[in-house]
């Protein structure tokens, strides 16, 4: 990579997928709902939910695997069965708490910008002891339109007391991406299992995961 790389005031963390396994849990709860209904999970359904606010993600699977519920009951039910699931399966992504320990080094301010509302951010930032670690918290619950609408990350800017293309934002979805990049931040891509085939191509860089050098390396020269 021969680009040149922007002074980085501040990081922007998005949430599912990228802090935490809660992608690989949701496939999981969502493949169980649908087999109550004699159907199973896909990747197109997937993909048609990422990063988008609960409501609009449960939309977005009905839609697609042709359902006559209200996305309302989905997205209850589905809750039900994931948060279920989270007793057992969720895990902090590699190397989420050395780059924690980085930035705080840094004195880097930083903050979170999720689709997910403010309840589900609390239950998962508590049972890691995170909300101290995050001043900044951006929910579904902060904007008026969703990711892929840059709003969210232009607040979270705002927020943090910087210009967008001082922020690192780091995402693991397509629209997530999208989101970033029309905000104007310098936008890191981590996919994972349920993203590697999303188009990153407006993202800066292409990360193999929270600890790859790259992002170790635009934090260094702060």
């Amino acid at each position: 990579m021969t680009q040149t790389l922007p002074t980085i005031q501040a990081v922007c963390f998005d949430l599912d997928g990228l802090m935490f396994n809660t992608e690989e849990v949701f496939y999981v709860s969502a493949d169980v709902l649908l087999q109550r209904r004699g159907m199973r999970m896909s990747r197109g359904a997937m993909d048609a939910m990422l990063g988008r606010r609960p409501l609009e993600s449960l939309t977005a699977f009905r839609d697609y695997m042709g359902l006559n519920e209200e996305p309302a009951d989905l997205l209850a039910e589905s809750r039900v069965i994931f948060h279920e699931m989270l007793i057992d399966q969720l895990k902090p992504m590699p190397g989420l708490f050395e780059l924690l320990d980085l930035i705080e080094s840094k004195n880097m301010p930083k903050g979170v910008a999720t689709s997910s509302p403010r309840d589900y951010l609390n239950d998962i930032f508590g049972r890691f002891d995170l909300a101290p670690r995050f001043p900044i918290q951006l929910t579904a619950e902060s904007v008026t339109q969703g990711k892929p609408n840059p709003e969210i990350y232009l607040k979270a800017a705002e927020h943090l007391g910087v210009r967008p293309e001082n922020m690192l934002v780091l995402e693991d979805s397509e629209t997530g991406t999208r989101a970033a990049a029309a905000a104007g931040a310098f936008i890191v891509s981590v996919p994972h299992e349920h993203t590697a085939g999303h188009d990153f191509s407006q993202s800066k860089y292409i990360a193999s995961g929270l600890n790859d050098p790259f992002i170790l390396k635009i934090l260094s020269q702060v």
